[in-house]
């Protein structure tokens, strides 16, 4: 084994910011391999795929991605067909439109190695012996040796660097306090009492929620975008009972966004429609929810810290992620003790100064490690901070690729220009890019907001 190019970058994670990442490379030409635990690219978008993003396609798109799928090549299909980018897409139309011709594309697909869960990263030297994490000698001239699980067992594989961009979807934050689970609620989610981040009311989920109670925990966009779905339930099943539990005392100005000065016009609604809801009284705000325990039966007994208790149908846990690092044991990481990123991108992100649209623009510097030519990149680089948005992992990538292809002036040079989201959104507990309301043209809790001088219907399929 050598450090030469025959041996790959290896990327964890077939999301939009792993082959983003992969496409920056093959246009450097380097040797690329993505492994994604999932049976195909963007797996964990299909657990939210009947869910609208409030950033239009304009932020959504990788540009060396584009340049690929525009690529006229041989015996490939008929040329992608580049979406509106003023429209706001589905996840499933996230997928269907961009991720999977990205995936399926010739210079791609051989490259993608699908169920193979990666458990372990570390290092290995030339000769083949083992290079632990107290190992400093040739560490920098070492390769990645990383273990994955697939249905075939337990294998390694070696790289030259290696870039994790495997999100956080599948690790939330806990519905108990101080970041622990509840006791009991191991059973409870067993039981399924606890549904999963972003349920689908309206659809594959109408017989688990019409006519329930429901607790809503999370003060994010994604609790949000839940809590408006079971307005828009309860108008056809008003035996629909809708508490929206929040840790601490509302903040109206933090509970509804930005509204009006948001400059992704979908995002702004989010609040503005939740605001109405509540207002309506379709919608229970329950204050300083801390919850101690949960108690499965005929239905769920939420005890809380302060004594009160409360017995529901179904409890949504909106309440964010957290990365995992377990995987990165053997590596040797510098992260920001609170938010869990990196450390020089820990303050950057810090969600109780920042919100999407004031990230600072960084690269493979701000990301590096003590580890050489290893990085965290997209959701996961975030740690437990909210305020993620693609278009900043598409720059990160950007800005790895041309590092590890040597090229430091490119790799220094980082651009980005993001929406403002009109209030720092502390607390929200979720990624920036989590989706927006859903709006059928003639629902009641849509509206025309207006930026740049043009009108700008939100949310609204086709837009």
């Amino acid at each position: 084994m050598s450090m030469s190019s025959n041996h790959p970058v290896l990327i964890i994670g077939a999301g939009p910011i792993g082959l983003a990442a992969a496409a920056h490379l093959l246009e450097r030409g380097c040797h690329v391999r993505v492994l994604e635990s999932g049976p195909c690219a963007g797996s964990a978008i299909r657990g939210w795929g009947h869910i609208k993003l409030f950033s239009t396609w304009r932020y959504n798109i990788d540009a060396a991605a584009r340049r690929l799928l525009l690529t006229p090549l041989e015996g490939y299909p008929a040329p992608w067909r580049e979406p509106r980018e003023t429209r706001l897409p589905t996840g499933k139309e996230f997928l269907d439109d961009y991720l999977a011709p990205l995936a399926a594309h010739p210079a791609m697909e051989p490259r993608i190695s699908y169920g193979h869960r990666v458990t372990d990263i570390t290092r290995v030297a030339d000769t083949g012996a083992g290079v632990d994490k107290t190992t400093g000698a040739q560490r920098g001239k070492s390769l990645f040796l990383v273990r994955t699980a697939t249905d075939r067992g337990t294998e390694d594989l070696v790289a030259r660097a290696v870039i994790d961009a495997s999100g956080t979807w599948n690790t939330p934050n806990p519905v108990g306090r101080s970041g622990l689970e509840a006791i009991g609620e191991a059973e409870a989610r067993v039981s399924g009492f606890v549904s999963s981040t972003l349920p689908d009311p309206l659809g594959a989920g109408l017989g688990d929620f019409a006519n329930k109670t429901v607790l809503v925990l999370g003060a994010g966009h994604s609790a949000a975008n839940t809590l408006i779905s079971l307005g828009r339930l309860r108008r056809k099943h008003p035996g629909t009972t809708i508490l929206w539990g929040l840790r601490a005392t509302a903040n109206p100005r933090k509970l509804y966004g930005g509204g009006a000065a948001d400059q992704l016009p979908a995002r702004g609604l989010l609040g503005t429609s939740l605001r109405r809801l509540v207002e309506n009284g379709d919608i229970t705000i329950v204050e300083n929810v801390s919850v101690i325990s949960l108690q499965s039966g005929e239905r769920l007994g939420v005890n809380l810290a302060d004594g009160r208790k409360m017995d529901v149908d179904r409890l949504v846990p909106a309440t964010g992620f957290r990365p995992d690092l377990s995987l990165l044991r053997e590596l040797r990481l510098d992260m920001d003790h609170v938010v869990e990123a990196p450390r020089e991108l820990g303050p950057l992100i810090d969600p109780d100064f920042h919100s999407c649209g004031t990230v600072t623009a960084h690269g493979a510097s701000v990301l590096s490690h003590p580890e050489p030519d290893f990085y965290i990149a997209g959701s996961k680089s975030y740690g437990r901070a909210p305020t993620f948005l693609m278009a900043t992992g598409y720059e990160q990538v950007r800005s790895i690729a041309a590092a590890l292809s040597g090229d430091r002036i490119a790799a220094d040079s980082v651009q980005l220009s993001l929406p403002e989201t009109g209030v720092c959104s502390t607390q929200s507990a979720e990624s920036c890019d989590a989706p927006a309301v859903d709006c059928p043209p003639d629902d009641s809790c849509c509206s025309t907001e207006t930026r740049n001088g043009q009108s700008e219907p939100a949310g609204v399929p086709g837009n």
